[in-house]
């Protein structure tokens, strides 16, 4: 399978007069922010903080092996959220009502990535009493608009999905990326182990994120969601984000009535698709792959989840975790899917039931981008090794 097209190898070609801001990537930054403060009238006072880490992130990305692509999407990322971050204040000095806004009884679904938990999410987001946030509304987070300035914003989204797939069809394949669809919080988050995920190993990043507070980031999120319900009939709020599994302590502190959906998946099974949507990520940034690189990055990362997880949920209420079984949520959901409504205090109406078979319908080629362990250093036993009981507790949850 593909990774990269023609088309991103002619505009890494274009790109590279401008990669030269990558050997200075603070003041390519400070000049980013000066853009974005001219270009929308809004000062970054009172932000220093959100400008100052983002470009330490910026800085990291700097260090990698990186495409022109590369370091112009990680530039044109950190503007984007910087816009979106004004855009969010700004609405609150217009609207300062919109901070009393309640968020009740949210719902995030987290767990390892390819567990279902897009499937989890976009079975709860569908219900007409909950709200799972869109695409392009985290991305350009606002309140209600009028329609034309709202789908020049929706066009601008999708043309960016579409230059992607142009860049690697991969994309496609394993996270189709819809403006209209419900998505992750990550689009939101300025920071979490996306950046991983997505770009590089950025290890200078990495220690960062281990020794950080990120309660801020999570008011943010709240914020966000504030301003997306204002003026809009409230609905309770269906989120996911795989790596909302090493802050669950946050969450409940920033949300106190949070409850969370956590997918169960044998690891074992999961890490050549997760080690495989690396690949496919960091090849349009790398300049140079190391497979075994990957496998190591994406290893540690899940079972440090895991661990995060399972010692933060001794913490919490019990009732405040449902667990959900991947392999009876795909195997019958007709059956499984009521049970998650009735587990998280949510009414399964005649219209969900019947709704439920466009909800689950999804691309029949969504396994073609796993690869063998082996391919990333990994074998079954040291991954295995590597998730101690939580291995054998999956495998209870799914036979039970």
């Amino acid at each position: 399978m593909s990774r990269t097209t023609v088309t991103a190898a002619v505009v890494n070609a274009m790109l590279r007069p401008s990669f030269k801001g990558r050997k200075r990537p603070l003041e390519t930054w400070q000049r980013t922010v000066a853009a974005v403060e001219k270009s929308t009238g809004w000062s970054t006072a009172g932000d220093e903080e959100f400008v100052a880490e983002m470009g330490f992130h910026l800085q990291c990305l700097a260090e990698e092996s990186l495409t022109p692509l590369g370091w112009q999407s990680g530039i044109e990322d950190a503007k984007a959220r910087l816009q979106n971050r004004l855009r969010i204040r700004q609405r609150l000095l217009e609207h300062p009502e919109i901070a009393e806004e309640k968020i009740v009884n949210p719902v995030f679904v987290v767990g390892l990535p390819r567990t279902a938990t897009t499937l989890a999410h976009k079975i709860l987001a569908a219900s007409d009493a909950h709200r799972g946030p869109l695409m392009w509304e985290m991305m350009h987070t606002d309140i209600p608009q009028h329609r034309a300035e709202a789908d020049k914003t929706i066009r601008s989204l999708e043309s960016g999905t579409r230059m992607m797939v142009k860049f690697s069809p991969s994309w496609e394949v394993i996270h189709p990326m819809r403006v209209h669809s419900p998505e992750e919080s990550m689009l939101v988050l300025p920071h979490g182990r996306f950046h991983l995920f997505l770009r590089g190993a950025l290890p200078k990043y990495r220690q960062w994120l281990d020794e950080r507070d990120c309660t801020a980031d999570y008011r943010y999120l709240k914020r966000a969601l504030q301003v997306l319900q204002y003026q809009r009939e409230p609905k309770r709020w269906m989120l996911k984000y795989p790596a909302h599994l090493n802050e669950l302590d946050v969450i409940r502190k920033v949300f106190p009535d949070a409850t969370f959906v956590w997918t169960h998946r044998d690891p074992t099974t999961v890490m050549g698709s997760v080690c495989s949507l690396m690949e496919t990520s960091w090849s349009l940034y790398q300049r140079r792959l190391d497979f075994e690189t990957i496998g190591k990055v994406a290893l540690s990362l899940l079972v440090e989840s895991i661990e995060m997880g399972r010692a933060a949920r001794l913490k919490l209420p019990v009732e405040s975790i449902v667990d959900v079984p991947y392999h009876r949520l795909s195997s019958d959901p007709v059956n499984e899917v009521p049970k998650l409504y009735k587990s998280i205090d949510a009414e399964w109406t005649d219209k969900d039931a019947g709704n439920l078979e466009n909800v689950l319908a999804r691309p029949q080629s969504d396994r073609r981008h796993e690869y063998s362990l082996s391919r990333y250093g990994l074998s079954i036993q040291g991954v295995e090794d590597a998730f101690g009981d939580y291995t054998r507790m999956c495998g209870a949850l799914n036979t039970r």
